[in-house]
C-alpha cells in the first residue's frame, strides 16, 4: 500500500488522510520535513495560503518541499493548489512553482461567498477515473487564471480551470476531501 503524506501544519488534513484511506492509500500526517523521505506523495491541503506560506518558511519547509516535488507527486487543494503555482496574484506571493499555472487568491470572493457545485468534468478525467458528475467544495477558493503549456485541465466550473494536472503534480481550487466521492485523491494515487 502506498504511504501519503498529508502536510499537517495548517488545514483539514484530518479529512484528506480520510479521503486517501477510502481511494486505497495509507495516509501520513507529515509534521516535519525529515517525514518526505518515508512517503511516496504529498498533499497539501487547503487552509489560509498566507499562514500557511509563514508556518512553511518559519519551519524551513519550503526548500524540502520544492526538491521533494521535482522527483515526486504533490497534490494542492486550494490554499496548496496556491502554493503549487508558478505565479500567484491578489497580492503575490511566493509559491514552490512546480505548476505552470497562475492563480488569483480568494478570486471567487469572501467566505460568505463559499459554495458546493456539481462539475462536469473533462473526458480524459472520466476515462482516467469513473464518468459522473463531481461534487465541488468551493471555500474562499482561488481561481487558476493561466494554464501554461505543459498543465491540463481536468475540469472547470464557470469558465475557469479548477482541476489541472501537469506531470506527476495535481491541483484543485475546491475541496474534494470534503464529499465522499474519492475519484479526485485516486487520480492522484495513480501518479505514484
Amino acid at each position: 500500500m502506498k504511504k501519503v503524506g498529508v502536510l499537517s501544519l495548517q488545514g483539514d488534513f484530518a479529512a484528506h488522510g480520510d479521503a486517501l484511506a477510502r481511494a486505497g492509500a495509507e495516509p501520513v500526517y507529515v509534521r516535519d520535513p525529515e517525514q518526505l523521505a518515508g512517503i511516496d506523495g504529498l498533499v497539501i491541503p487547503g487552509g489560509e495560503s498566507t499562514t500557511m506560506l509563514k508556518l512553511l518558511r518559519f519551519e524551513g519547509w519550503m526548500d524540502k518541499l520544492a526538491e521533494f516535488g521535482r522527483v515526486k507527486p504533490i497534490f494542492g487543494t486550494c490554499a496548496g493548489a496556491i502554493l503549487l503555482a508558478k505565479d500567484v496574484s491578489n497580492p503575490t506571493q511566493e509559491s514552490l512553482g512546480l505548476m505552470d499555472i497562475g492563480v488569483e487568491r480568494n478570486a471567487y470572493g469572501r467566505q460568505v461567498d463559499s459554495r458546493v457545485t456539481s462539475l462536469n468534468p473533462e473526458p480524459d478525467f472520466a476515462r482516467r477515473t469513473a464518468p459522473g458528475k463531481l461534487e465541488a467544495v468551493f471555500i474562499r477558493a482561488p481561481i487558476i487564471r493561466r494554464v501554461g503549456n505543459g498543465a491540463r485541465v481536468l475540469a472547470s466550473y464557470a469558465g475557469d480551470p479548477v482541476l489541472v494536472e501537469q506531470g506527476r503534480h495535481l491541483a484543485a481550487t475546491f475541496h474534494p476531501e470534503l464529499t465522499r466521492d474519492a475519484r479526485v485523491h485516486e487520480l492522484f494515487l495513480d501518479k505514484l
